[in-house]
């Protein structure tokens, strides 16, 4: 079973969602996961509708969290929004993913387990290099995969 993710992300950490979509690249490839992003938005296509589809849809959504993700007024009054309802109604899983070092105490995804593993971000000191940061992001992807994907699911 292939699970659709939705990546929501401020636009000033374009690079750093290329970043991840790279390392997302062997689920890609297995048929495990399809991810989506604004990028993938077909021109001539209402740009809304199709986020809005996949915030209802798709089974994870991935909050990728920085600064600029905090200040952006269309994830915290849509995204982030849809994202959490859906997420407590149990339809989707919620993964923040810390990108950069910002204050995200009492945003609504503040108790859900993050990733980076202890909410280390992905840029900044705390790793040698970041791709051992986007390896930590994907095994914690691929925990949360076979959890939704049930007890008889293979190894992702």
């Amino acid at each position: 079973m292939t699970i659709n993710v939705f990546i929501s992300y401020a636009h000033k950490d374009r690079a750093l969602r290329d970043e991840l979509a790279t390392h997302l690249s062997n689920l890609r490839t297995l048929g495990v996961i399809n991810d989506w992003y604004d990028g993938d938005i077909v021109p001539g296509t209402e740009w809304e509708s199709q986020i809005l589809q996949h915030l209802t849809n798709d089974e994870i959504i991935l909050l990728l969290v920085s600064a600029d993700f905090m200040s952006s007024k269309y994830i915290n009054s849509t995204e982030l929004k849809q994202a959490i309802k859906r997420h407590e109604a149990g339809k989707a899983r919620v993964i923040p993913i810390l990108l950069r070092a910002t204050d995200y105490e009492g945003a609504p995804f503040e108790k859900l387990q993050m990733l980076p593993t202890g909410a280390k971000p992905v840029q900044g000191s705390h790793w040698n290099y970041r791709d051992e940061a986007w390896q930590d992001v994907i095994k914690g992807l691929r925990v949360a995969i076979k959890d939704l994907q049930g007890p008889t699911a293979a190894n992702p």
